[in-house]
């Protein structure tokens, strides 16, 4: 079954657009961070230095898929607010605290109501469709994708 999940989530990651695509990191990211407060809750310290692991190489992603160039004043602030979520979980991981986890939660779960207002605003019904499926189906599921490189 997990596989059957892996295998569909690879194919919908492969044909998603831009949009769809940022969304989806920002939802896997913020899988993992609660999923990072639970076991660091359980005091399940390995589990939870690997979701931490896992957040911080999808918001690698969205830093290294910007395009400062032609994103401008967005795309500097959006590489200065990963640079700096991503130093909150360095700290969380380092010292054990729940505290960072939750700021990093708070703020990407931010960015995404605002990408999905993008897309409404833009008229997207694939991300809009994307955003309540991916919720649904695959929060919590294990990703195991290839990195993939884009720019908006």
């Amino acid at each position: 079954m997990a596989n059957r999940v892996s295998v569909y989530l690879e194919q919908e990651i492969l044909s998603a657009n831009p949009l769809q695509l940022v969304h989806i990191l920002y939802q896997a990211a913020i899988t993992e961070l609660r999923e990072a407060r639970r076991n660091m809750a359980a005091r399940d310290i390995p589990a939870k230095c690997r979701n931490l692991s896992k957040a911080t190489e999808l918001i690698g992603e969205l830093l290294c898929s910007l395009d400062l160039d032609a994103g401008g004043e967005i795309a500097a602030r959006l590489k200065a607010l990963y640079e700096y979520i991503l130093s909150r979980l360095l700290q969380a991981n380092l010292h054990n605290l729940d505290e960072p986890i939750a700021e990093s939660i708070a703020l990407l779960s931010t960015l995404d109501e605002g990408w999905k207002e993008l897309a409404a605003r833009r008229q997207d019904p694939d991300l809009l469709e994307t955003a309540s499926t991916f919720s649904a189906n695959y929060c919590g599921a294990e990703i195991d994708a290839p990195a993939q490189v884009w720019s908006f």
